[in-house]
């Protein structure tokens, strides 16, 4: 069983140590929706999702430490983005294409999509550190990204739990969510991801989580925790 996802990935780093990756997916088996992936200095990964439905096929595709389900909304004017998500608020602003976003655009999107092009260009993929348009996911899962379009992120301002992220840098270290790290130069890349589940397996909504049960948190108020892992106002 395979499952699309259509729109828009966006990695970036900030000086305060904080990683994040924002997807906005106008298209997909859960309807709309954006969820936000975020790696602190320590490295803690918590997932903010919209949904539980959401969080747990995310969570048990990708890995994280907690999952927060919170409101997430990501709204677009011209090029410049803002991402609210619990504790979380992010505006960033992008900039011109640049060669990798042209080199992308002159593939149809037919060929972009078609599994054995995505695995032909893996290889090459891999000279960028982190990056991988091909690989095995949580639970079995294979997962695969067809990448149509690239915009270099040029400024970026947000706080985590009323903490200054601080100014945008590269993301280093990788993010480590999946087999796979968002390039390390801050980029909004658009993008079809493709999720096959396997025969037998759950389908879309029904995931078994990739966090234990206890890593689920939908009290925004008793479970925001700052920069520093400890409880917000402790």
């Amino acid at each position: 069983m395979r499952l699309r996802f259509d729109g828009w990935i966006a990695g970036l780093g900030t000086t305060g140590g904080i990683r994040l990756v924002v997807g906005h997916w106008p298209a997909s088996p859960f309807g709309p929706f954006s969820d936000v992936m975020v790696e602190h200095p320590d490295g803690r990964r918590v997932l903010l999702a919209p949904t539980e439905r959401v969080g747990r096929f995310v969570a048990g595709t990708y890995t994280f430490e907690q999952v927060q389900v919170v409101p997430v909304s990501v709204t677009r004017r011209g090029a410049a983005w803002t991402v609210t998500a619990g504790p979380l608020t992010l505006r960033f602003e992008t900039g011109g294409r640049g060669g990798l976003g042209w080199l992308l655009r002159a593939v149809p999107p037919p060929l972009a999509r078609w599994l054995p092009w995505v695995r032909l260009i893996d290889r090459p993929a891999r000279l960028v550190r982190g990056v991988r348009t091909y690989g095995s996911a949580g639970n079995g899962r294979r997962e695969w990204y067809a990448a149509r379009d690239s915009h270099r992120i040029l400024t970026v301002t947000g706080e985590w739990c009323g903490v200054e992220l601080g100014r945008l840098s590269e993301i280093d270290p990788p993010v480590r969510f999946g087999f796979g790290s968002a390039p390390r130069g801050p980029a909004l890349v658009r993008v079809t991801t493709t999720v096959e589940v396997p025969v037998g397996g759950v389908e879309a909504g029904t995931a078994a989580p990739g966090v234990p049960e206890s890593g689920f948190a939908r009290n925004r108020r008793t479970n925001r925790r700052n920069l520093f892992g400890r409880p917000a106002g402790g």
